[in-house]
């Protein structure tokens, strides 16, 4: 069974859906849930849903950790014509998963209580972010 989710973003954060997913498995029975973002500048995460903190700061430290390419000590960056975000982008994606494997049992996602399934989106710019889902019952 595959399907694909549509998450519209409004810049750099993380958003959130694991609720279309888990309404997408349910009734599904035992199985793997595999999910795949079909970006290059973008990455999925599985992190606490309970403190919106968790998000703003795991923001805050890759935006650290990789400024973009119009900051100083950026400058040996050579892909820049998409803007000084876009290769950025793309180094914080190669760090951080872009596919996500889940278990589901009676139809529901194994995950634990305060964890939750998000797209990290790296682009300054709103975009309309595809993941691909596909579901393979035992």
């Amino acid at each position: 069974m595959q399907t694909s989710f549509e998450i519209m973003t409004r810049g750099p954060a993380l958003y959130e859906f694991t609720r279309d997913v888990a309404r997408w498995v349910s009734g599904s029975g035992d199985g793997l849930l595999t999910l795949l973002v079909q970006h290059t500048s973008a990455s999925l995460l599985i992190q606490e849903n309970a403190d919106p903190d968790v998000q703003r700061d795991l923001q805050s430290y890759f935006s650290r950790l990789v400024p973009r390419s119009d900051t100083a000590g950026m400058s040996y960056l050579v892909h820049t014509l998409e803007g000084p975000d876009d290769m950025p982008a793309h180094i914080k994606a190669a760090m951080l998963p872009v596919s996500l494997s889940i278990p589901v049992r009676r139809g529901q996602l194994v995950l634990g209580t305060w964890q939750g399934i998000y797209l990290f989106e790296h682009r300054d710019a709103p975009h309309t972010r595809k993941v691909a889902a596909h579901f393979r019952a035992d």
